[in-house]
């Protein structure tokens, strides 16, 4: 007897179901792989990039050298202004005058507040502008503060000097300023650099050496001994790229940072060849001269131009084509206030004009720019007419426009824009422009996810 067979039932409510799960899971995924478009919020801004440098400062410096040997001894600090005929330093040739100040400081080796702050100061100046690739820094430090250390010491005891040489009858020769300037010990064979013989060697900091004699130290007769800066005239030369040459053009004064100084100033700019060819900045100062006076080199930045604009980002901007039609050529629409152009359209009847609306997206002293899309009215070999006249313009001349996509109505629409500054993440546009974006626009982030017209959701 055959086996009885159930007939097969099929359930359509779980095939529609599971179609429906299928198509859901897909559209998920779909969904979760597919990339968002993000919109950014138009700002007011600039683009503020300060470039950072590394200059030579050059002043009016007068090495003085000493005309005979022996042991010296200081009576003006570093920095320090010192009229005509105001004593610098003392010379004793029997090492008498070295004796008794070694003698005076074992029992009286102070050094005041001011000494103090100075010490500070250097180190702070040395901290800030430290780098690896400049170790020799170090050196010049450990000279510096050597010295000056010594200098405090001697110049505190200095104060009784006079009355101590008088007790002992020891003698020495006193050298006087032989003009008024500023006094600095530090020597460095650049006090007679000018800026048309600067080469990029002298940025090389490795073969850079400065000499500075300390109290009690016994030198030779014609060795230079310390110098006078005449001026509070002085300069600041640096090299330049070609970008920063072309960023610089037409300026005469650049705002300058010293970070390490907590100082601020205006500098007046210009642009010089060097010996080797090449082009550097000069800034010149009038004044602060004396807060530099220990340095020859300077890390300091420059602040970029601020601009009056609107700042968005490198990935909202793409470029667009339109048909460019001459101003003369606009029209309105009769009753209405729409602008457009008088098309001439053909058919069997023969030829008419007709009005036809258009969205203008920029304008120049020529012409207006036109979209050229499918859902445009005019195509390239339109004829259009010039109002109150029979002068025809045939359509085909283009022109493209960098621009975004606003989508404040919901959809994306093509805004003009006119850079100003760049740099890798933003730009800097004129705000203000016809046909272009406002404060507070909605644009898309990245242009190359949608297309004129989309309908974007927020």
């Amino acid at each position: 007897m055959p086996r009885y067979r159930h007939p097969l039932n099929i359930n359509v409510g779980m095939i529609i179901f599971a179609i429906i799960f299928v198509y859901m899971a897909f559209s998920v995924y779909t969904y979760a792989k597919k990339e968002k478009v993000q919109f950014y919020e138009v700002v007011e801004g600039d683009i503020v990039t300060d470039y950072g440098y590394t200059g030579i400062i050059l002043r009016q410096e007068e090495v003085q050298y000493s005309d005979r040997a022996g042991y010296i001894h200081y009576y003006v600090r570093e920095g320090k202004r010192a009229a005509v005929g105001a004593r610098i330093y003392s010379i004793d040739e029997t090492g008498s005058l070295a004796s008794l100040l070694e003698e005076k400081n074992e029992t009286n080796a102070i050094l005041t507040n001011e000494n103090f702050s100075e010490v500070k100061r250097l180190l702070s100046s040395f901290a800030m502008n430290y780098s690896d690739l400049d170790f020799d820094m170090t050196y010049s430090l450990h000279s510096t503060l050597d010295a000056s250390v010594s200098e405090y010491v001697n110049f505190n005891t200095l104060e009784s000097l006079d009355s101590m040489m008088g007790q002992t009858g020891a003698v020495f020769w006193q050298v006087e300023a032989p003009a008024s300037g500023v006094v600095s010990y530090g020597i460095d064979k650049y006090e007679s650099l000018e800026p048309s013989q600067i080469t990029a060697d002298h940025f090389n900091r490795s073969s850079y050496a400065k000499e500075i004699t300390k109290a009690g130290q016994r030198i030779a007769s014609s060795d230079p001994v310390y110098k006078l800066i005449t001026s509070d005239d002085w300069s600041i030369i640096f090299p330049l790229t070609e970008q920063q040459l072309e960023e610089y053009s037409g300026r005469t004064h650049l705002h300058v940072i010293f970070n390490s100084r907590n100082l601020e100033t205006d500098g007046a700019f210009s642009v010089i060849s060097g010996a080797d060819g090449k082009s550097y900045g000069k800034l010149d100062f009038s004044q602060y001269m004396v807060q530099f006076i220990s340095d020859r080199y300077v890390n300091f930045e420059v602040e970029a131009e601020r601009m009056d604009g609107l700042k968005i980002p490198v990935t909202a901007v793409t470029s667009k084509d339109f048909y460019l039609i001459p101003l003369e050529f606009i029209a309105q629409g009769g009753d209405s206030s729409d602008t457009g152009f008088l098309k001439e359209v053909y058919s069997e009847k023969g030829t008419s004009i007709e009005f036809v609306p258009v969205t203008i997206y920029n304008s120049t002293e020529e012409y207006y720019f036109i979209d050229m899309g499918e859902k445009s009215p005019l195509k390239a070999g339109d004829f259009v007419i010039k109002p109150d006249s029979t002068e025809r313009y045939q359509i085909g001349a283009r022109e493209s426009l960098q621009g975004v996509y606003n989508i404040n109505k919901g959809y994306a629409v093509f805004k003009q824009i006119e850079i100003l500054k760049s740099n890798e993440e933003y730009y800097t546009i004129r705000k203000g422009m016809d046909y272009g974006l406002s404060v507070y626009d909605h644009i898309v982030l990245n242009a190359d996810l949608v297309y004129e017209g989309q309908l974007i959701y927020q």
